[in-house]
């Protein structure tokens, strides 16, 4: 899996220059190219219908379209199947509607790579926090109380209920099968020899690095609600129990859940439970310097404001709060994924 270094916080994949493209308009279908010498409004017109494309996705996963359901009190169910053929997710012969590769892939819910739970999360959650986010840039705060009339910390939230829990932790692992191999990969780990992944949930990080490195004994530590879903997890609260052993930890997507008071707290339990020699994996989506960017990193920045009390970082701020917590040799690798790699270390 090729992975690229990020040695230089100026780093930039081309996420601006992609908006450009998009600004030049003119796709067949698409809104109409602007008169000669005069700047085209295709890309703020496709930003203006972004949202629709989205949601057609996800009443059809909530609909069941994609495992060949049909439901017969959609009176207007043959206008969103020839929306989602026009989106690529189905195709109609005769009359009869079929899922294309991609969305038997990752639309279907009984698929091993299946989005459908974090579809349903988004749809269910996301999708109606993202209406106050006005509120949520003024005050800095989520928005689950303004939205659900839910209150305390933010994890009982996210497990308001069984069906909730279970739509969150199936989304995670959608997105962590999809970029947990290339994670694995990002950085010579075979000197190690025991991972604890930290908030693993279904352990997907844990046992991609296994396949790739048999060797190492993986296992995962989350929260008691957590374990119950998945057996063999090792039941434990990060902030406060004491942390199993293991000369390597890893953190996927959980970093970003939180402000730098609590990351300080977690890294310095991390730091001071590591044995010299040992190192820390953090997979994060990692945003660039200058110019902002990538976009998925930006929106997922923004939506860490919607759910949580995080945010998405650049190299740099990783590497202060790695830094000041002992860590050294901190190295950041993009993988071409959704999640990048940092790896830092404990002297010898």
């Amino acid at each position: 899996m090729a992975t690229t270094t990020l040695p230089d916080e100026n780093a930039h994949d081309g996420a601006a220059s992609a908006a450009g493209g998009c600004a030049g308009g003119g796709a067949e279908g698409g809104p109409p190219v602007a008169a000669l010498g005069a700047l085209s409004p295709a890309h703020i017109l496709d930003l203006i219908e972004a949202f629709r494309r989205s949601k057609t996705m996800f009443a059809a996963v909530e609909l069941g379209i994609f495992d060949g359901r049909r439901p017969e009190d959609c009176r207007e169910l043959t206008r969103l199947l020839d929306a989602c053929c026009a989106l690529g997710l189905l195709t109609r012969e005769g009359g009869v509607y079929r899922n294309t590769p991609v969305a038997d892939e990752y639309l279907r819910s009984e698929a091993p790579r299946t989005l459908s739970g974090y579809i349903k999360y988004s749809n269910r959650a996301l999708y109606p926090m993202w209406g106050n986010l006005e509120d949520a840039v003024r005050e800095g705060t989520p928005r689950w109380k303004q939205t659900f009339s839910l209150d305390g910390p933010i994890f009982d939230s996210f497990f308001r209920d069984d069906a909730a829990k279970r739509e969150f932790l199936l989304g995670m692992h959608g997105f962590g099968q999809i970029s947990s191999p290339a994670v694995a990969q990002a950085f010579d780990l075979s000197s190690f020899h025991r991972l604890v992944d930290l908030g693993g949930a279904s352990g997907h990080l844990a046992q991609a690095i296994h396949a790739h490195y048999p060797t190492i004994e993986c296992v995962v530590f989350d929260l008691p609600v957590v374990a119950e879903e998945f057996p063999g997890v090792i039941a434990g609260n990060f902030f406060t129990d004491p942390l199993p052993r293991a000369d390597l930890y890893s953190l996927g997507r959980i970093l970003h859940d939180w402000g730098e008071e609590k990351i300080s707290l977690l890294l310095r339990r991390i730091f001071a439970a590591l044995p010299n020699g040992g190192a820390l994996l953090v997979a994060e989506k990692i945003l660039e310097e200058d110019p902002p960017g990538p976009v998925p990193g930006q929106m997922q920045s923004l939506n860490m404001l919607i759910c949580t009390e995080g945010r998405e970082r650049t190299l740099s701020q990783y590497r202060a709060l790695l830094d000041d917590a002992g860590f050294t040799g901190i190295e950041g690798r993009r993988t071409g994924t959704l999640l990048d790699v940092i790896l830092a270390h404990k002297a010898a």
